[in-house]
């Protein structure tokens, strides 16, 4: 078994004291080759040491002293994404983002309209008219990328998470949806200011489970990454920070 140290930096936040599901899901699942599960079990929190264990299998665990953040081992993933619609599509969508108007965490790392370039994602996900998903424009930015100058795994899988929520809109007053298990594949790599269009779209739900499908496109509609996620209907003001 291998053990590291992982600290989520504030900058990757989703609700206000705990990090993006994506970007987490993303650190737990670096070590596994192929499609990977990542289901998280408590808030991941910000700013402190946390415990990373890979096994042989490998599987991966998350742990803050004795509490299991989340877990990931292999998988297999069964959506098929839709044809992307243009970059320019994915603009003009984008413009009816409903974060601009309401959004349970504005400082998302990801989808928060509180955030500047450069410091989040600004993945702004809007309804594509006459279809059934969700679409976003994307241009990494230089911080976002790893030792190879392209853009790292952790922020595929966080541009993933956030723009499947998008998908699976409304939800009643006084409650949110936060992320309880991503499973994703990444087969191919994305270039800093690379024109990426993200697109979600609903796969159903079952009591306060709600299933979401999300994938990356990028340069002349290469597909990037896809994923399969699981959202949990929860009181929002616990969430919050209000």
């Amino acid at each position: 078994m291998s053990v590291s140290t992982v600290v989520i930096a504030a900058r990757y936040c989703g609700p206000p004291r705990s990090g993006n599901g994506g970007y987490v899901c993303g650190l737990v699942a670096k070590a596994l080759a192929g499609a990977a599960v990542v289901r998280l079990k408590a808030p991941p929190p910000l700013e402190q040491e946390m415990r990373l264990e890979i096994d042989e299998q490998p599987t991966a665990r998350l742990l803050h002293g004795n509490t299991v953040i989340g877990e990931a081992r292999a998988a297999t993933l069964d959506v098929l994404p839709p044809e992307p619609p243009g970059f320019e599509e994915a603009v003009k969508a984008s413009e009816c983002y409903v974060g601009f108007v309401k959004h349970s965490f504005p400082r998302c790392f990801v989808c928060g309209p509180e955030r500047a370039a450069g410091d989040g994602l600004r993945i702004f996900p809007g309804a594509i008219e006459k279809r059934s998903l969700v679409a976003a424009p994307w241009k990494p930015d230089k911080s976002l990328a790893g030792k190879d100058g392209l853009v790292r795994s952790e922020f595929l899988w966080a541009a993933l998470d956030c723009t499947g929520a998008f998908a699976l809109l409304p939800v009643p007053e006084g409650r949110t949806i936060l992320l309880g298990e991503l499973c994703a594949n990444i087969f191919n790599s994305v270039c800093l200011d690379e024109q990426c269009v993200v697109v979600g779209w609903k796969l159903g739900e079952d009591g306060r489970k709600r299933f979401a499908g999300s994938a990356i496109f990028a340069g002349d509609t290469r597909l990037v990454a896809y994923a399969r996620a699981t959202w949990i209907d929860v009181e929002r003001g616990a969430y919050s920070g209000t």
